[in-house]
C-alpha cells in the first residue's frame, strides 16, 4: 500500500512538471510564431488577431492530444517527452532573423580608434578605392572618451550572445564567439561610449549623444540608436565620396538628406524588435572648393557641418587662437534637446541645420557631445586645445597610453584626451562653476557644480595630402 502511494505521488509530480514545461514551451512557441507572422505581414490588427486566436486554438488541441498520448505510456515516457518535445526550443529572439553573410574585409579607415568596439567595414571593393583620385586634403583624427557608466551590450539581432541556459540549443555557438556588432551583415561602424557614439575617418567625423533616460525603459537602448544612426550616416557619406567632382562641375552633397536616410534606416533596423531610444547628431564632412588665382586653380578645404540637438562642432584656428565657427544648440526646453528617435517629433529634413565653413590647413575641428560644452566654456576649450597642441609639438615623442597612441594622429589624440580630462574634472566636482549650472540658474533652477555625463570628443586636424 505504501509503495503504491509513493508511486502515485511520483507520477503526480512528474505529470505536473511535464505540463508546466509543456505550457512554457507552448507559450514561447506561440510568441515566436506571432512575431514571425507580424514581421512578414502588415495587415489589419483585428483580422490578424482573429487569425492568431484560431492558430492558437489549433495548436492547443494538438498539444493536448500529444500530452494525453504521452501520459498513457507512464512516467518514463513522460520524462522522455519532456526531452523530445514536438515544439522547437525557445531561443534568442534573433533566431527568426538569420544573420546575413558578413563582409568583413580589412579596416581601411585611418582615423578610427582600434578598440574592441571600433569596427569599420568598407562598403566598396579595394579596386574601386584604388581608382578613386586622392583628395587634396584630409583630416588627421584622434578620439577621447569618458563614460559615466559602462556601455550596455547590444541586444539581438545586432549581436549573438552565448546560450544563457542549459535547456537552450547550442546550434549558434559559432556566432556567439564573435562579440562584435553587426547590422544587415555589416560591422557597425564607430565606437560606443556609454550612450554616446563617435566616428572618425579622413573625410568625416561625427559625435552622437544618446539620451540616457531610455536606460530605465524595458525596450530602451539609447546607445544602440546613437550608434546605428552614426553607422548609416557614415555609410551614406562614404557612398557620396564616390561621386565625381571637378572645378567645372563641383559636387555638393546633401548632408541633411544623408542624415534623413540614416534616420529612416535606423527606424527600419529597430522596428522588428521595438528597440527604443533617441539621440542627438552632429557631424562634419571635409570637401574641396576651388579658388581662381589668375590662370591657376587652387583647391581649398571646405567643411560641411550638420547639426541636430545639443552636440557641437567647433572649428579653432590655432594661428589666430580663436573660434572661427561653432554650431548653435537646439532645444525644446532646458535640458531637453532636439533628438531623433522614438516618439520624437524631430526629423533631419525638418529640424537639422547645415553650414559650410571655409577651412585652412592647420585648423582644428572638434565634434563634441554636450558632456564637454556643459562643463567647459568656449575660451576654456580653446585654451586647452592650444596648450595640448603646443605641448605635443614641443615633445612629439612623449609617451602616452597605448589606446591613445593607436587611435589616430598622436597630436589629435592628445588634444581629445586632454579635453575630455578637463571636462571630466569639472563634471565630477560638485562645487565647480560650469555652463550647465549657469543655464540652470537662468531658468530659475537650483544647480551647482558640473554635469556628470558621457563625454566624447573627436578632434581632427586639416592637413594637405602630399
Amino acid at each position: 500500500m505504501f509503495a503504491a502511494t509513493c508511486i502515485g505521488v511520483i507520477l503526480l509530480v512528474v505529470l505536473v512538471e511535464f505540463f508546466r514545461r509543456l505550457g512554457k514551451e507552448y507559450d514561447a512557441f506561440i510568441l515566436r510564431q506571432f512575431q514571425r507572422e507580424s514581421s512578414k505581414r502588415y495587415i489589419d490588427g483585428n483580422s490578424f488577431g482573429s487569425q492568431l486566436v484560431t492558430f492558437r486554438a489549433t495548436l492547443l488541441q494538438q498539444s493536448t492530444r500529444a500530452a494525453l498520448h504521452a501520459v498513457t505510456f507512464g512516467g518514463a515516457t513522460c520524462l522522455a517527452g519532456m526531452r523530445t518535445s514536438q515544439f522547437s526550443k525557445p531561443g534568442a529572439i534573433s533566431r527568426r532573423f538569420p544573420r546575413q553573410s558578413r563582409s568583413l574585409g580589412p579596416p581601411w579607415r585611418r582615423g578610427c580608434c582600434q578598440r574592441p568596439y571600433a569596427t569599420t567595414a568598407p562598403l566598396e571593393s579595394s579596386d574601386s578605392q584604388a581608382e578613386r583620385p586622392k583628395p587634396p586634403f584630409r583630416l588627421e583624427t584622434g578620439i577621447g572618451l569618458f563614460a559615466k557608466r559602462p556601455p550596455r551590450p547590444f541586444p539581438p539581432p545586432f549581436t549573438s550572445p552565448p546560450s544563457g541556459s542549459f535547456s537552450d540549443p547550442l546550434s549558434t555557438h559559432h556566432r556567439s564567439r564573435d562579440r562584435r556588432s553587426f547590422v544587415n551583415g555589416e560591422l557597425i561602424k564607430g565606437l560606443t561610449n556609454g550612450d554616446d557614439a563617435v566616428y572618425a575617418s579622413e573625410s568625416f567625423i561625427c559625435a552622437n549623444d544618446g539620451v540616457g533616460a531610455w536606460a530605465v525603459r524595458p525596450r530602451g537602448h539609447a546607445g544602440l540608436w546613437s550608434r546605428l544612426i552614426l553607422h548609416f550616416w557614415a555609410a551614406e557619406v562614404e557612398r557620396d565620396m564616390s561621386h565625381p567632382s571637378s572645378r567645372d562641375e563641383p559636387h555638393r552633397p546633401d548632408s541633411i538628406s544623408m542624415l534623413q536616410t540614416a534616420y529612416e534606416k535606423t527606424l527600419d533596423a529597430t522596428l522588428a524588435h521595438d528597440w527604443q531610444g533617441t539621440t542627438t547628431a552632429c557631424g562634419a564632412q571635409l570637401l574641396v572648393r576651388h579658388e581662381n588665382e589668375g590662370s591657376s586653380d587652387k583647391p581649398m578645404p571646405l567643411l560641411l557641418v550638420t547639426q541636430l540637438g545639443d552636440g557641437q562642432v567647433m572649428v579653432i584656428r590655432p594661428r589666430s587662437k580663436k573660434v572661427i565657427f561653432k554650431t548653435a544648440e537646439q532645444w525644446h526646453w532646458f535640458d531637453c534637446p532636439r533628438q531623433l528617435g522614438t516618439n520624437s517629433p524631430d526629423t533631419p529634413k525638418d529640424n537639422a541645420v547645415t553650414d559650410a565653413v571655409d577651412l585652412e590647413v592647420g585648423d582644428v575641428v572638434l565634434a563634441m557631445t554636450d558632456g564637454v560644452i556643459d562643463n567647459l566654456w568656449d575660451h576654456e576649450i580653446v585654451e586647452n586645445v592650444l596648450q595640448s597642441l603646443s605641448s605635443w609639438e614641443r615633445n612629439p615623442g612623449k609617451s602616452r597610453p597605448k589606446e591613445e597612441r593607436e587611435s589616430g594622429h598622436p597630436g589629435m589624440s592628445a588634444v581629445a584626451a586632454d579635453l575630455v580630462e578637463a571636462a571630466r574634472a569639472i563634471a565630477v566636482d560638485p562645487f565647480a562653476e560650469s555652463p550647465f549650472m549657469e543655464k540652470a540658474i537662468e531658468e530659475g533652477l537650483a544647480s551647482e557644480g558640473g554635469k556628470l555625463d558621457d563625454i566624447s570628443v573627436v578632434a581632427a586636424l586639416c592637413v594637405e595630402n602630399k
